[in-house]
């Protein structure tokens, strides 16, 4: 058996643990709201960030307690940037993890302030951490709202929306991707570091370099999966960027290039752990697990 299997199961299970009490209950007012929360967030997605997050932690010896909220803090994030990535007014997308989106489950404005709603959740999750000092969570929260907002995910996707139609080159398809898709993920390693215990200064370096390359190469994989996956293994529609006239990396390098892109952006990943032991060992797997999935 692959030996990510059951640490992606471990993590996913804990992670859903923490997500489900630390969501509203369905039956709390507003109940449609925090119905559309739910459906969201719960029982489906990879949970890449929060396994990175564990993954990281485990590298640099931090206790899973400590890693919860972050976990957690990071994919209320990406849930609610999917609700709304979805909507009409981006990119009107009808299916998101094999089933309906937020907004054809429930309607617009129910989906517009679930994502309102997950995102502010996700800073008070990170604040009411009992596991870290205040100081600690003070950086996270700092960390988290730099790697979702204008100079990170969010300002990926107004770039992203921006060059809709244009031609780009490497470098600035690049540029919208370290934001729109790799800060998270990025963020996911970072926040992770941040929880342990007089991290010395290279190895935190090592993690981030990490980080940012396998940032670069989920996205590549995602281009990839456009174009040659199928819909009900990938649980969104096929073809959606070329729809929607986006550059991707194989419409400027082509597949072949862009799929030995992809495989030198993981080698350079694993590379940059090859200081650390077998504690790093999930965060390897995970590496060639970004280019090796179907969905």
């Amino acid at each position: 058996m692959d030996p990510l299997i059951p640490f992606v199961s471990q993590c996913a299970e804990r992670v859903e643990q923490v997500l489900g009490a630390s969501l509203p209950a369905e039956e709390a007012e507003p109940r449609r709201m925090h119905q559309a929360m739910r459906y969201a967030v719960l029982g489906a997605g990879k949970r890449v960030r929060p396994t990175l997050v564990y993954a990281a932690g485990l590298a640099t010896d931090v206790p899973w307690e400590r890693l919860d909220a972050p976990a957690a803090a990071l994919e209320l994030i990406h849930a609610y940037s999917l609700v709304h990535d979805d909507m009409p007014a981006l990119d009107d997308d009808d299916l998101r993890r094999g089933r309906p989106t937020c907004h054809r489950a429930f309607d617009e404005a129910t989906a517009l302030l679930a994502g309102d709603a997950l995102q502010t959740l996700a800073f008070d999750v990170l604040a009411r951490d009992r596991h870290s000092d205040s100081a600690t969570r003070l950086r996270m929260v700092r960390e988290l709202a730099q790697a979702s907002g204008s100079l990170g995910m969010v300002g990926g996707q107004a770039l992203d929306l921006a060059s809709e139609g244009l031609e780009l080159d490497l470098p600035a398809l690049e540029n919208i991707h370290r934001h729109k898709t790799g800060a998270l993920i990025r963020a996911s390693v970072r926040m992770a570091a941040l929880t342990a215990d007089d991290l010395a200064a290279d190895r935190a370096t090592a993690l981030d370099d990490y980080a940012t390359r396998i940032g670069l190469a989920f996205q590549v994989q995602d281009d990839l999966l456009d174009v040659e996956g199928e819909t009900e293994i990938i649980g969104k529609a096929k073809g959606a960027d070329a729809a929607h006239d986006k550059a991707t990396y194989p419409s400027l390098l082509g597949l072949e290039k862009a799929h030995a892109t992809a495989e030198r952006l993981v080698d350079e990943a694993i590379t940059a752990l090859e200081h650390f032991d077998d504690g790093a060992d999930p965060l390897r797997w995970i590496a060639r697990y970004i280019i090796d999935r179907d969905r």
